[in-house]
């Protein structure tokens, strides 16, 4: 788990200070300098603003839309992290048995653990960090989507339902529909994967906040991202699991509901 965290520390640490090179009151173009700039945020701001040209020039409707293609583009990695996190539940018990066998907390000990852990994994096909692809993959979309947002101002400039785009939800709807949507997503998958870790427990009340917050300052754009996306998530999760559940469970499950 500490794995994961520091590999996502790391992943939006170089992606904020790569990004933080590119200056936001500088508009994009096809003309923009810099790796970051030529390669991510003005592709994404075309498109979106490509997109917006078909739908009577909406922006809020091409950033739904976008968000659907991007989620619908990392669905296959999302149902890896399915079949890796139900591979590592069925590992538990092997787990236990194991911490349990180099309990003592010395670092030989430990270090033999961690040995046994990823031989374990080795032998089984499965790797702990599979879980965290999506969340890797979202983070430099998140981080371009922020930049097309600010150096386009046809999209910052523009108005969609009761916010601007480029500006923070002045009620504050749509940072509290992100909190609930993440959370409720973040319930079902677990759910889902009859997981009582007590760390992933904590996250799914500490990851909404984490999201929340962000969402009273930031653009409305980035905020309404992340609604969709998660409301798309809710729905994935359900048909990804329903794929991938194991046919002892989906056995048993007809049997009690007969």
């Amino acid at each position: 788990m500490r794995k994961k965290f520091f590999g996502v520390g790391l992943l939006i640490f170089l992606v904020a200070l790569m990004s933080g090179c590119s200056n936001l009151n500088q508009p994009i173009n096809s003309q923009s300098t810099g790796f970051w700039s030529h390669y991510f945020v003005y592709p994404l701001s075309w498109f979106i603003t490509t997109i917006a040209h078909l739908f009577w020039d909406s922006y809020g409707i091409a950033i739904i839309i976008t968000t659907i293609i991007v989620r619908l583009v990392i669905m296959p990695l999302m149902a890896k992290q399915v079949k890796s996190s139900q591979a590592m539940q069925e590992l538990q018990p092997k787990i236990k048995e194991l911490q349990q066998k180099y309990s003592s907390k010395d670092q030989n000990t430990q270090k033999k653990l961690q040995e046994a852990q990823m031989k374990l994994f080795q032998e089984n096909h499965v790797n702990p960090l599979a879980g965290c692809l999506p969340l890797l993959i979202q983070m430099p979309v998140l981080f371009a989507f922020y930049q097309a947002i600010m150096r386009t101002e046809a999209i910052k400039g523009q108005s969609f339902l009761w916010f601007q785009l480029g500006h923070a939800d002045p009620f504050y709807i749509l940072p509290v529909i992100a909190g609930l949507t993440t959370f409720l997503q973040q319930k079902i998958m677990m759910g889902r994967m009859g997981n009582s870790n007590p760390q992933m427990a904590m996250m799914m009340y500490v990851f909404p906040v984490m999201i929340a917050i962000p969402a009273f300052y930031f653009p409305s754009a980035l905020a309404l991202y992340w609604v969709i996306g998660n409301i798309f998530m809710i729905f994935q999760t359900y048909i990804i699991y329903e794929k991938h559940e194991d046919p002892a469970k989906a056995g048993a499950k007809s049997a009690n509901k007969k």
